[in-house]
């Protein structure tokens, strides 16, 4: 899961987290399919019930908005303490898009 977090962000493994040289820019190796992954594989591993988690990802024109649908009982899991997990979730995968150059969001829809 780490190198996948890794290849995400541009990095081939965890050794290689030393800054990029000015000027130099490497590609992504991850799609927008990878982060949908990562929102599924993360919100499945928070719930009581993953069975009925589901993701759905939505096309804007200028972004993408993953949107996670899952039982009522865990959406206070997925969402956290003051909203703490899903912040995390959502700063992680904008993070991740930016550095595919697109803009992405993530929605918990009841």
């Amino acid at each position: 899961m780490l190198s996948k977090l890794f290849q995400m962000f541009g990095k081939k493994d965890s050794s290689a987290l030393v800054a990029a040289k000015p000027g130099e820019r490497k590609t992504p190796a991850a799609g927008s399919s990878d982060l949908e992954n990562f929102v599924d594989y993360v919100v499945r591993a928070l719930v009581d019930q993953p069975e009925a988690v589901k993701i759905q990802v939505e096309k804007l024109e200028n972004s993408t908005v993953i949107k996670i649908n899952c039982a009522k009982e865990d959406m206070g899991k997925v969402i956290g303490k003051n909203g703490k997990t899903i912040m995390s979730i959502r700063s992680l995968v904008s993070g991740a898009g930016g550095r595919l150059g697109q803009k992405f969001s993530v929605e918990v829809v009841e």
